[in-house]
């Protein structure tokens, strides 16, 4: 019997642990809010654990980590071209965000996960291209 109710208690937790999390959409897009080759939303602020979906609403996008624009110890991820996939977010602070197929053009978003992210003066020594450092400054500014 003890053991029955520490495993239905075990269950119970991890169920209201589970019922907080949320889990936020992002398109990526042709065109969109920022113009041609976008994220949207491009900034977005979720709590440790939620989990991003990314949607190749246009296909031929995808998203992935950029390097240096994660908290330490983050291990990068690359979502498949084309496909409908999830990222949970652990770890507190920001996150950088590029398709890679059109990260030239500019295709960036940044994910802040808590408050007051630790790696913010990091995250914006990071060298990006042209169009993805014009598209970050306003994003960076809606950091909290």
């Amino acid at each position: 019997m003890i053991k029955f109710a520490s495993l239905a208690a075990t269950l119970l937790i991890g169920s209201i642990s589970d019922a907080n999390a949320v889990e936020i959409a992002i398109k990526t897009l042709n065109s969109g809010p920022g113009g041609m080759m976008v994220f949207d939303p491009a900034y977005v602020k979720i709590q440790p654990g939620d989990t991003i979906r990314f949607v190749p609403t246009d296909k031929g996008h995808n998203a992935e980590l950029i390097k240096g624009m994660a908290p330490d110890g983050v291990a990068p991820f690359k979502t498949v071209v084309g496909k409908e996939e999830t990222v949970t977010f652990d770890k507190p602070g920001l996150y950088g965000i590029k398709c890679a197929p059109h990260y030239i053009m500019g295709m960036v978003g940044l994910v802040q996960v808590g408050d007051k992210p630790d790696n913010l003066e990091t995250a914006k020594a990071v060298q990006q291209n042209k169009l993805a450092a014009k598209r970050f400054e306003p994003l960076f500014e809606k950091v909290q």
